[in-house]
């Protein structure tokens, strides 16, 4: 299920902990019940959009949302910690791939199932205007999400800053960045991608040790977000010698 509708449904789901992607609350509804279900919300900084009632019909074929629809993930959500103990269990520097805003959920399945035949140890990706483990990406991802763990985070900046002490360098995808095979892209490292339409945040691209960009010759600036994730994820692989 990728969507709970309903208040009691809403209120219970996160009260018992359940993943919430995002809340959607019909706009004007300012009732006690309501005003419950945004403090629970505000408590897990999920997501809140406030919609039409006409979009609430058109989300819930039923009718029976009550002004609420709460969208979940398909899948649990592992932890930046649980990574890293994964990496350090099977004795491998650690391999991250960070994602800043990544909203389609075809594009994140798709790097999902490229991060796990690549090895890597992990996908991090943010809280806000970001898609979540639906079942979209279960699909898009082949099934590589029950291989890869995923983790969510408020602020990948503060992420990227608490795991530099761990000896881990961050590469940044940036079109005005060092050609990638100019670049170090082994040893402990995290690959950084930016969302579809802004590329990668200001305040998170200075927080990175450096910047890589992916030599092209066509008439177009830039690559889908899940290829140039791909190409990067390949080129650290290939430097590293690790998969043969």
């Amino acid at each position: 299920m990728d969507r709970i509708e309903g208040r009691n449904a809403v209120l219970e789901a996160f009260r018992s902990g359940v993943t919430v992607d995002k809340l959607f609350v019909q706009e004007h509804l300012t009732d006690g019940p309501v005003r419950t279900i945004l403090r629970e919300a505000k408590k897990q900084d999920t997501i809140v959009s406030f919609v039409t009632s006409k979009r609430l019909d058109e989300m819930s074929p039923g009718g029976r949302h009550q002004g609420v629809i709460a969208q979940v993930s398909s899948f649990e959500y592992s932890t930046v910690e649980a990574i890293l103990a994964s990496a350090e269990q099977k004795g491998e520097p650690p391999f991250l791939v960070l994602l800043d805003g990544i909203e389609d959920p075809h594009n994140l399945g798709a790097i999902i199932r490229t991060a796990c035949q690549a090895g890597v140890h992990g996908v991090i990706t943010t809280k806000h205007r970001a898609a979540g483990l639906t079942s979209t990406v279960v699909r898009a991802s082949a099934g590589a999400v029950y291989h890869v763990p995923v983790a969510k985070v408020t602020n990948l900046r503060r992420t990227i800053d608490e795991l530099k002490p761990k000896g881990i360098w961050f590469a940044c995808a940036d079109m005005d960045g060092t050609l990638m095979y100019d670049a170090d892209l082994k040893g402990a490292l995290g690959i950084v991608i930016g969302s579809e339409g802004e590329g990668v945040s200001r305040l998170v691209k200075e927080a990175c040790d450096y910047t890589v960009r992916i030599p092209m010759s066509g008439k177009i600036d830039s690559l889908n977000a899940s290829v140039a994730a791909g190409v990067l994820m390949y080129e650290s692989v290939r430097q590293k010698g690790t998969l043969r």
